[in-house]
């Protein structure tokens, strides 16, 4: 039997990555997650409210998601794995939405591949 470890990784100043680890046991399935995490970093811009740019669309396997920019003081509005992405990213005004597949690791990539074809 082996586990599988989903870790995101990120400082909350625009920096997050996503990592996959697997083995025998959780330990060293998180340690590996942990290094793939700082292998696939990923610079985000942020605005001065907080939040992204311009409006992203990602995909990732059948798992799309749509990102958008909002005021300050709307707080972050997603859900599942891409809430915790954009948290760690340090985004806290937005609005989100994920389509297609519920795989958290999917909708997780979805949402790096969104935040990584923002442009400043």
């Amino acid at each position: 039997m082996s586990f599988r470890a989903l870790v995101v990784i990120g400082d909350e100043k625009g920096q997050v990555g996503v990592g996959v680890g697997k083995a025998t046991d959780v330990v060293n399935a998180v340690k590996k997650a942990v290094a793939d995490g700082k292998r696939h970093l990923v610079f985000i811009p942020i605005t001065k409210d907080l939040s992204i740019p311009h409006v992203v669309n990602g995909r990732a396997g059948a798992a799309r998601v749509f990102i958008s920019p909002t005021n300050l003081g709307s707080g972050v509005k997603a859900g599942g794995s891409i809430r915790t992405v954009l948290e760690l990213a340090g985004i806290q005004n937005i609005l989100s939405k994920q389509m297609g597949s519920n795989n958290l690791l999917n909708n997780a990539r979805a949402t790096l591949n969104a935040l990584s074809s923002l442009r400043s």
